[in-house]
């Protein structure tokens, strides 16, 4: 939200500079973004001033160009050249002397001293468009007589900067939401050092009744969505264009001006936090407002041209026969204020947030109003918005205000302030600092909190109703704090703290392990959000939709689901990545999927999601690039497997205790699983082409999908055990079987080492051949076996009897021969 400093200073009279502003509120609770200088006039009018043409001839060499010499206040007259045909002695103007920078949109020129045909030229007589005063270039800029000569344009025109202060306004403090809000909280800080600091509100005491003509009736029929509802009709409003400071106003904090009557909803808007609408009134057929739901489906138009189906829950401002708003979200195209618009009714309510919330998210609509309503106005409010309003609009539309105020509120509105039981022993306890009574009492007063009984340590507190974000005691600890200044408590001379030690596995000492291993390895971390699209999932089997956790009010429909799996957030990465034509990318992620079981039988709701750490590998593009010493060599399947087999072991899981799988998950096109026993370690594969494609993806992408929830419970489990160095050496030797192609690389090893338990340490594949000079249906397979003995050195004989055992095994259970 901006907040723009000279509008602020309307309501609060303070010399701070907009740095010490910003830091006094970000330590009251609204912290600021950033702090931007801004400038009404682009360049600040910097370098021109207010001249007098002296004497203006023909150009001796141009039949449209005049040589003049301007009087700019200085010594001597300066010659200029100009184009433009009104150009007359005796005439007042503004001179671009050299020097200076004007401004074309986004490009800037810089005025020199030139010769134009022949003749000197130390300036610029400027038309009002190209100093940023108006669009006219049908020639130059004339000023009254009075103007004085030499005075710097910016004077002259009044330039003013401001600053916009960007506030990160939390959820909690919509009570912040405006400038009048802003300038409460500032001056409830600022009234502990000055008694005499205040805020003040522009009085309403004006607003009156002009006439009695028939008026606007409402008729509210669903008061649970709309607790208060006001209105005032103004008849005879001319629409036009705002003035000036109005139009200043609103471009400084990022808004568009569009017409003198809406520009002051906005106004009002973010002076007030309450959210306004002004209705044609030439739209409100039978002259009655009806607020209710419509049925299931029906359609409506909105401000941006687009049709929409409502729910039924959608809460809808009516005419008598039809839609006219959706309340608090978003006006429609036919009943909004035209250039044709004499009469108005001007709408200001309170409408419950949750209704508001869901329209919002259910229509993907996000604006200035449903952003407050969903959060909470003030509902003692509406009034005050109303009448500020509508004296703004007699006063620059002109229009009279057509009978009272049209009020219609429910029974259990939530106009009464909250009681609070509070205890200032527990503040005290609470903030660590020994705060009297009497400051405490001034801070709750400052705050606008009512202390409307107290007896020796209990006081009961009457909460004013904006400020929903405190109804509980420790809400008003927390403001307490807040004002009396959180570095204004200084820690204590004892540290308390709870420690907590797991002996195995230390999880974040093991992330940090392995973290540090893969960015060596050249990858880069990534963090992707935990919130995905459902149809990411559409069509995969390994991940059906009745698994997902989706989000009742998503916040859009990309990111209406908890992720299942980490695979689409390191997807977009590659898209994006690869775009920018930066394809060659090792990237890995730590992070929670989620899924929902709706066959768990339980009591307890909560128990059918499933939260698990998961990490992630992603590798496309080349792994080396080209260089002197070679050419590049593109990342493999073999690379990746390499990568997640050196995770497993460093964290003790050796290739000896796990056995490879063949992977059926269809966002591969071919994987395999890693497992010990039953449990999935780990998968690793292709991605499948057909994801690929539906992420933008022309390149080949190797995913590995490491279970890390899963491995650190494994690893509670690994005995460490302590093995010397072994002091004789090993042995290698090599056989090439001829085996059928059903035969896989993994019984073969199975084999091996079932046969040969104590000597046989370790068994590779180093080729595999199918085509010419093989029998039909055959393939064969290179293995390698090291084999050592602890005890002593291997001898010949030894070593060919277990050979020629495991080749008896192969023969016998899988029908392989030598080749």
């Amino acid at each position: 939200m901006n907040i723009s400093y000279s509008w602020l200073k309307d309501y609060i009279d303070t010399d701070l500079s907009p740095a010490e502003l910003s830091s006094i509120l970000t330590q009251t609770g609204l912290e600021v973004g950033s702090i931007e200088e801004v400038e009404t006039i682009k360049g600040g009018l910097k370098g021109l001033v207010i001249g007098e043409v002296k004497s203006c001839e023909a150009h001796p060499d141009s039949d449209h160009l005049s040589k003049t010499t301007v009087d700019v206040g200085e010594a001597e007259l300066l010659p200029i050249v100009c184009g433009a045909p009104n150009v007359a002695a005796g005439q007042k103007v503004v001179v671009a002397v050299v020097g200076t920078i004007l401004y074309d949109g986004d490009n800037e020129f810089k005025i020199k001293k030139s010769k134009i045909r022949g003749e000197v030229s130390m300036g610029m007589i400027c038309a009002e468009d190209e100093i940023g005063l108006g669009e006219s270039h049908d020639g130059i800029m004339v000023l009254p007589s009075d103007a004085p000569v030499g005075k710097a344009a910016s004077e002259y025109f009044n330039v003013e900067n401001d600053y916009i202060i960007e506030i990160d306004l939390t959820p909690n403090r919509v009570d912040g939401s405006s400038h009048i809000g802003v300038a409460r909280d500032l001056a409830a800080f600022l009234k502990q050092q000055n008694d005499n600091i205040t805020y003040s509100k522009p009085s309403v005491d004006d607003f009156k009744v002009d006439n009695d003509q028939v008026p606007v009736t409402i008729d509210v029929r669903n008061s649970a969505a709309c607790p208060i509802y006001t209105g005032v009709s103004i008849r005879g409003v001319k629409v036009e264009s705002s003035p000036e400071w109005l139009q200043k106003r609103l471009i400084v904090i990022g808004l568009t001006p569009i017409n003198n009557i809406v520009d002051i909803t906005n106004y009002v808007l973010f002076e007030t936090g309450q959210p306004l609408h002004a209705f044609d009134m030439a739209k409100i057929k039978g002259n009655k407002i009806v607020v209710e739901t419509l049925a299931q489906g029906t359609k409506f138009t909105t401000l941006d041209e687009v049709e929409r189906e409502l729910d039924a829950k959608d809460l809808m401002i009516c005419n008598e026969s039809e839609g006219m708003c959706i309340a608090g979200v978003f006006g429609g195209l036919d009943s909004g204020v035209k250039d044709t618009t004499t009469d108005i009714f001007l709408e200001s309510a309170y409408f419950n947030p949750v209704y508001v919330r869901k329209t919002a998210r259910r229509h993907g609509l996000s604006t200035d109003s449903s952003f407050r309503f969903e959060r909470g106005v003030d509902p003692n409010g509406n009034e005050y918005a109303l009448k500020r309003a509508a004296l703004l609009i007699k006063e620059i539309a002109g229009g009279q205000i057509s009978g009272d105020i049209q009020r219609v509120a429910a029974d259990d509105a939530p106009t009464a302030p909250f009681e609070v039981v509070f205890k200032p022993s527990n503040a005290r306890r609470l903030i660590g600092k020994d705060i009297d009574d009497a400051t405490i009492e001034k801070i709750l007063v400052a705050l606008e909190i009512e202390i409307s009984k107290s007896d020796d340590d209990t006081w009961n507190l009457k909460v004013p109703a904006y400020r929903v974000d405190v109804q509980r005691e420790a809400d008003v600890v927390e403001d307490i704090l807040r004002i009396y200044g959180y570095n204004n408590v200084q820690p204590g001379t004892a540290v308390k703290s709870t420690i907590q030690y797991s002996h195995k596995p230390n999880k974040h000492k093991l992330q940090n392990m392995v973290s540090d291993s893969l960015s060596a390895c050249g990858f880069n971390e990534i963090w992707s959000n935990s919130l995905g699209k459902a149809s990411n999932y559409d069509g995969l089997n390994s991940y059906p939709e009745a698994n997902l956790v989706k989000l009742f009010n998503p916040l859009s429909q990309d990111l209406n689901v908890m992720r299942e799996n980490l695979l689409f957030g390191g997807l977009e990465a590659v898209e994006r990545n690869t775009n920018f034509r930066n394809g060659d990318l090792s990237l890995y992620e730590f992070g929670n999927v989620y899924t929902y079981d709706e066959s768990i039988e339980t009591d307890n709701h909560v128990n059918r999601y499933h939260e698990e750490e998961h990490l992630g590998l992603w590798l496309s593009g080349n792994r080396d690039n080209e260089g002197w010493q070679g050419e590049a060599t593109t990342s493999s399947f073999y690379t990746l497997k390499s990568y997640v087999i050196n995770i497993l072991e460093k964290l003790g899981i050796t290739e000896d205790k796990i056995q490879i799988k063949s992977c059926t998950e269809d966002i591969y096109s071919d994987a395999i699983q890693i497992c010990q026993g039953p449990k999935v370690l780990a998968t690793l594969g292709y991605v499948a082409p057909s994801l690929l494609k539906k992420n933008g993806i022309k390149t080949t992408v190797f995913y590995a999908d490491i279970h890390w929830t899963t491995v650190l419970t494994t690893l509670k489990k690994q005995k460490v055990q302590y093995t010397p160095l072994p002091k004789y050496p090993e042995v290698r030797r090599d056989l090439a079987l001829l085996v059928d192609k059903s035969v896989t690389f993994d019984q073969l090893k199975a084999i091996a080492l079932k046969g040969e338990k104590n000597l046989l340490r370790k068994v590779d594949i180093f080729d595999v051949y199918e085509g010419e000079h093989l029998p039909e249906g055959k393939k064969s397979y290179a293995l390698s076996f090291i084999l050592r003995d602890d005890k002593g050195t291997l001898k010949d004989k030894q070593i060919d009897k277990i050979m020629n055992k495991m080749i008896k095994s192969f023969e016998h259970q899988v029908g392989a021969s030598l080749r």
